[in-house]
């Protein structure tokens, strides 16, 4: 099952309605619990940010997170020697540009201090 269609199935379960038949829960029935729907919303705010988390990872380089080759580091430090700019690195190894500044960094071939500070 993908996320928005579990989403939209405990969105529906929170709202006292039943996913499948689109009814109204009755007023005794146990989604109508305050601790069921308590954690009913504590799901819904997880599989939102797992969504937002997947969008994110989606929009990744191919190569993001995935550990550096020995050859894939020489040929970066070679190209930048050439005077390769950081946005053609990153496209060019399939990486963000934070992770070129980060192995060139690792290389000497930047100094700490030149990396821009990191939000998130």
């Amino acid at each position: 099952m993908e996320i928005s269609e579990a989403l939209r199935t405990i969105e529906s379960l929170a709202d006292g309605v039943d996913p499948v038949t689109g009814e109204i829960f009755a007023h005794d029935s146990p989604y109508q619990s305050p601790q069921i729907l308590r954690a009913l919303f504590v799901a819904i705010r997880a599989l939102e940010q797992r969504k937002v988390r997947q969008t994110r990872e989606k929009s990744l380089p191919e190569n993001a997170s995935k550990p550096w080759e020995e050859s894939e580091g020489e040929r970066l430090y070679n190209s930048f020697d050439a005077g390769t700019t950081l946005m053609e690195l990153a496209r060019q190894h399939n990486r963000t540009e934070g992770a070129i500044e980060s192995r060139l960094v690792r290389l000497g071939k930047l100094p700490l201090s030149s990396q821009a500070p990191r939000r998130g």
